[in-house]
């Protein structure tokens, strides 16, 4: 019997742990494989749910599973708060943050689960850093996060108490230190504005930070980003609001009517994500014109920029005080509108006057 494990362990595939804890956050894992040492798997299956391997385990799928193995890190990189002054830079060392006991499913599972496992390959510091950078520029664009010129110390504390919020709750991921740093020696601003133009001019950045380069029309393909965002929106939307549901308002002001709401027009526009016609179908067995499918894309890719945008917003509304709750809420007001327009664009056959 001892004969037949050894064997049945030497057949065992193996699993690329190249980079892994240093390059490379996290990368997929196929059944029977063993997890190395210090990494912790993730298994999957289609409708999102996730549960976790422990360190040193062996990861065993059901039909439909799919798993991943990451490293909690830390690790480090470089952001551009401003895209218009690439020399101002931000040093940020991060680590995959631990289980919460009061959630069933962690922020980074369902970061894996909904976005990661999508994009085909491992998921990178660099990667990840782009993702954290566009995410970081937005939030300060937008006047939800400030950091002014000669910031004080106040003013420096206040940004970090929002920025490490931010990424734990769109990424799942804790920031153990972040400081300012000059990045003028190793900036070619000239360079990062072609490649945004023309991504494959980008140049190679040094620290993993990714030019946040638009790309190219030709290399568009409308299923494959209409599939990606409902997915998106298919697994988040219910942690999304499992999380509104746990914000503690105060009485008496009439916000838990207006959470209620919010909640509920939230599960519509859920159950809307999970229901969406074929991109391709007009109706069963009619095809649809290739104008309104990449119409219809353009309604998911903006539903996920809309998910994005409540994400960022419930780090808000998780360390806000009473009296910026009532604005907070009507600022999630307009997101969900925003959600509600798009999902129905999505499903419509006639393009709107407005699309």
């Amino acid at each position: 019997m001892m004969f037949q494990l050894l064997r049945r362990f030497a057949g065992s595939p193996a699993f690329e742990t190249a980079g892994l804890g240093t390059q490379v956050i996290a990368r997929p894992i196929a059944s029977g494989c063993q997890l190395p040492p210090g990494g912790i798997g993730v298994v999957f299956d289609a409708a999102g749910h996730t549960r976790r391997v422990s360190a040193g385990g062996r990861v065993n799928l059901a039909a439909g599973d799919r798993a991943w193995c990451f490293h909690p890190g830390p690790y480090g990189c470089d952001l551009v708060p401003f895209a218009a002054a690439p020399e101002i830079g931000l040093r940020m060392s991060f680590a995959v943050d631990s289980p919460d006991p009061r959630v069933t499913q962690q922020r980074f599972d369902l970061y894996l689960a909904s976005e990661a496992a999508d994009m085909g390959e491992p998921l990178t510091v660099a990667g990840f850093a782009a993702q954290a950078e566009a995410v970081l520029q937005r939030e300060l664009a937008q006047g939800n996060l400030e950091l002014p010129p000669c910031t004080t110390l106040d003013e420096w504390n206040a940004f970090r108490g929002g920025f490490n919020q931010l990424m734990y709750t769109r990424f799942g991921v804790s920031i153990d230190d972040c400081v300012p740093v000059d990045l003028a020696g190793s900036r070619d601003y000239a360079r990062e504005l072609q490649a945004r133009v023309d991504p494959a001019t980008a140049p190679d950045l040094p620290g993993g930070a990714a030019p946040a380069a638009t790309a190219s029309p030709a290399a568009f393909d409308p299923a494959a980003a209409d599939a990606r965002a409902l997915r998106r929106l298919f697994l988040e939307l219910p942690c999304l609001m499992c999380r509104v549901r746990m914000a503690a308002l105060p009485q008496g002001q009439g916000l838990f009517r207006q959470q209620q709401a919010l909640l509920g027009r939230l599960d519509l526009v859920s159950l809307a994500a999970g229901t969406m016609p074929a991109l391709a179908l007009a109706a069963p067995g009619q095809p649809l014109a290739m104008d309104q499918q990449l119409r219809r894309a353009r309604h998911s890719l903006r539903a996920a920029a809309a998910l994005d945008e409540a994400w960022a917003l419930l780090a808000r509304l998780e360390r806000a005080d009473d009296d910026a709750l009532a604005g907070l809420l009507d600022e999630a007001d307009r997101i969900v509108a925003n959600l509600e327009h798009d999902m129905d664009g999505r499903k419509a056959l006639a393009p709107e006057e407005d699309a």
